[in-house]
């Protein structure tokens, strides 16, 4: 299964590390958005990000101009219809999704490859949208994407062998470690990590230490380079309570519970480091 030419769905945060790490592996990238707006900024920060690797003397000038030259833009969905391989990665909400990949499916060429990014919700659900859910996998990308080794890739019910296998290798082509799980709320990387920064946040909620001491005692006493607090800010506070319900509502157990005081932090729009104000106030930064 020859993949040659990349889509990508969302040029946000996850979206535009993507079409970075592909285009930078030499593959021809297409990144969408829904207003040029948004993929002129995706793109804007991808050339920030690859000037950082000029700066440091890891690549020269001309190799940057390259990489760049290897990404184009739009906003129409159909106009990935001649990728090989298409990775949705827009806001984390089922609605959303389900219509890009009813979309897609219409629109895509037989034997492309579709693709998720979502961080929690059902792969085989995703995958029950379209006519191809043997040709669909989850491919969970970590944050900040240009600087994470790790790709969770994700089999739905009805994935196929030649899908994982054509995934588990290109994830490799692009300097990656895939590691795979299978289909289950959370998959593996946010099943065991959003209870910890849950009960973290129930830790300041209790009043049993300040942010910063919760953060500094778990970064220097379990060798973590960000503390729990820290990490939900960059996450998104939003994301983190959207994929905690997710685990409550698709695993049934109450140890799954938001914090109250997260949820009080997402009602007031305290999204994190995105929104300016989080556990951290990032307007004073």
């Amino acid at each position: 299964m020859s993949i040659q030419t990349i889509g990508v769905i969302g040029a946000g945060q996850m979206g535009n590390g993507i079409a970075h790490v592909f285009a930078q592996a030499g593959f021809q990238v297409l990144m969408q958005d829904i207003s040029e707006a948004f993929t002129q900024k995706g793109l804007a920060t991808i050339d920030k990000n690859l000037q950082r690797g000029v700066d440091k003397g890891k690549m020269s000038a001309e190799e940057k101009t390259a990489v760049l030259g290897r990404v184009k833009l739009t906003t129409r969905l159909e106009d990935l219809a001649d990728c090989d391989l298409v990775i949705e990665a827009a806001t984390e909400k089922w609605e959303v999704k389900k219509l890009i990949f009813e979309t897609l499916d219409a629109a895509c060429k037989p034997g492309t490859i579709l693709a998720s990014n979502t961080s929690s919700i059902s792969i085989t659900k995703l995958a029950a949208v379209t006519k191809r859910p043997e040709a669909f996998i989850g491919m969970h990308f970590m944050n900040p994407v240009p600087v994470m080794q790790l790709i969770e890739v994700i089999r739905g019910l009805a994935t196929s062998e030649a899908t994982f296998e054509a995934v588990m290798e290109l994830s490799r082509k692009l300097g990656k470690t895939p590691i795979p799980c299978n289909d289950f709320p959370g998959f593996v990387s946010n099943r065991v990590l959003m209870p910890m920064i849950n009960e973290a946040i129930y830790a300041l909620y209790e009043g049993v230490a300040s942010v910063e001491s919760i953060d500094g005692i778990m970064k220097l006493g379990m060798n973590h380079p960000m503390g729990p607090l820290a990490l939900a800010d960059f996450i998104g506070l939003d994301s983190c309570l959207f994929i905690l319900n997710v685990l409550r509502e698709g695993l049934g157990d109450p140890k799954y519970r938001p914090c109250p005081l997260l949820i009080k932090y997402v009602d007031a729009g305290w999204l994190g480091k995105k929104s300016g104000r989080g556990f951290y106030d990032y307007a004073k930064a």
